[in-house]
């Protein structure tokens, strides 16, 4: 499904902020939650696509898959500045 640029900010968005209340410790601040959303976006689409499933389509499919790209993003950047401040 295209979206556009604007339609890309507002998903990333959205799915960073979803991640940073899912995953303990809360978000970074509005630009870095866009930044992950849409990084999570992309994560969550090629993770879908390696594993053969499809969330459906539309705007609550692709928040749902970026969603999900966000949290491993996320769990696998805190595992890092976890393991980096020992």
């Amino acid at each position: 499904m295209e979206h556009s640029i604007i339609a890309w900010l507002i998903i990333g968005a959205i799915a960073g902020w979803l991640a940073g209340v899912l995953v303990k410790g809360g978000g970074f601040g509005l630009i870095v939650d866009i930044i992950v959303g849409i990084v999570g976006a992309f994560i969550g689409g090629w993770l879908a696509g390696v594993l053969g499933i499809t969330l459906g389509g539309g705007w609550i499919g692709t928040i749902i898959t970026a969603v999900i790209g966000a949290v491993i993003l996320l769990f696998i950047l805190r595992l890092f500045k976890r393991g980096s401040s020992s």
